[in-house]
């Protein structure tokens, strides 16, 4: 056997389906000549490490793709590479098999390497005083708004674009709940806290004052949707972060969006209500804060269990023999 080099099928010509594969994905697929070549590259990867065991595709068998995949993952290969090498053995095997060259398929029984889901890029409560700090530090109408947007948003945890496009009717009579119309035009109430609720009173009586009563935003602008961008709020966020000693690359409407949600879960709120504050249709998409709930859990037990200080309780023995 050539080794690793030998990338072509035929280059392999003791190994039966090759030429018929390769075949197959250029006349009945369409593949491209691109697709095409990753996919013998990808068989070329696993008939050499299969040679240097003195075994061959055809004869392959499940133990001998597990170890493989395995080993590509033990090498620091990335989950994806080594996930996108699995599929094309599994297309290999099942077109043999579909053809009658095998009996059966050595990759069925295998999963895909697992992805791990990238967790929220998030701020501490810290981080995120910090930001209400240099916020205060803003004077005059500009520096109300800017408070009261940061406000609003780590209250309710709203997207950018159902915050700046607020219109001027979207609080409640007294104030407590903003009506937000989110995607696919679904509204719903979000509660403000007491912070948010009196920095939005100062700021629509401030700009009424300045402005007048006609305006449709709550927070207007000259731009050509006629409120604030989300691309200019980005920027005085990210403009506050670096006043707040903080690093502006971590600092987005986004990031103070996951904030939100996972310091409710920290200190107690459930997934549920998360989801519905959001504005989340499927608890699914929630679920990437669970690890802020595992955590809680955790210290939870580590914090109350009678084990968890290494001390187990004293049991009562059986009574003596009388």
């Amino acid at each position: 056997m050539a080794g690793r080099k030998a990338i072509s099928p035929r280059s392999l010509p003791e190994e039966p389906g090759l030429d018929a594969f390769f075949d197959m994905l250029a006349a009945e697929r369409g593949s491209a000549v691109n697709t095409i070549a990753a996919y013998r590259g990808d068989l070329a990867g696993f008939a050499a490490h299969l040679a240097r065991r003195g075994a061959t595709l055809a004869a392959a068998d499940g133990d001998a793709v597990r170890a493989y995949i395995q080993g590509l993952g033990a090498a620091g290969l990335a989950t994806g590479t080594s996930a996108r090498k699995l599929s094309a053995l599994r297309q290999f095997y099942r077109f043999l098999a579909a053809e009658g060259m095998r009996d059966d398929d050595p990759t069925a029984a295998i999963d895909s390497p697992a992805r791990g889901r990238p967790l929220p890029k998030t701020l501490s409560e810290d981080e995120v005083e910090a930001l209400f700090a240099a916020a205060g530090r803003h004077g005059g109408l500009a520096g109300l708004r800017l408070t009261v947007l940061l406000e609003i948003l780590y209250a309710t945890g709203l997207r950018v674009s159902e915050l700046v496009g607020l219109p001027r009717a979207a609080p409640t009579g007294d104030g407590a709940f903003l009506l937000v119309a989110g995607k696919g035009g679904k509204e719903r109430l979000v509660p403000l806290s007491d912070p948010a609720r009196a920095a939005l009173a100062a700021w629509t009586a401030r700009r009424a004052a300045v402005e007048g009563p006609g305006a449709r935003w709550l927070f207007p602008s000259r731009s050509q949707a006629g409120h604030l961008t989300r691309q200019r709020f980005a920027q005085m966020l990210k403009a506050l972060a670096a006043e707040a000693g903080l690093d502006p690359a971590k600092v987005s409407p986004h990031v103070l969006r996951h904030a939100f949600a996972s310091h409710l879960l920290a200190h107690g709120a459930d997934l549920r209500s998360v989801q519905r504050l959001l504005g989340h249709a499927d608890i699914s998409t929630t679920q990437i804060y669970t690890h802020v709930l595992e955590d809680r859990l955790r210290r939870l037990v580590a914090q109350h269990h009678p084990l968890a200080g290494g001390h187990r309780p004293r049991r009562a023995g059986p009574a003596p023999a009388r």
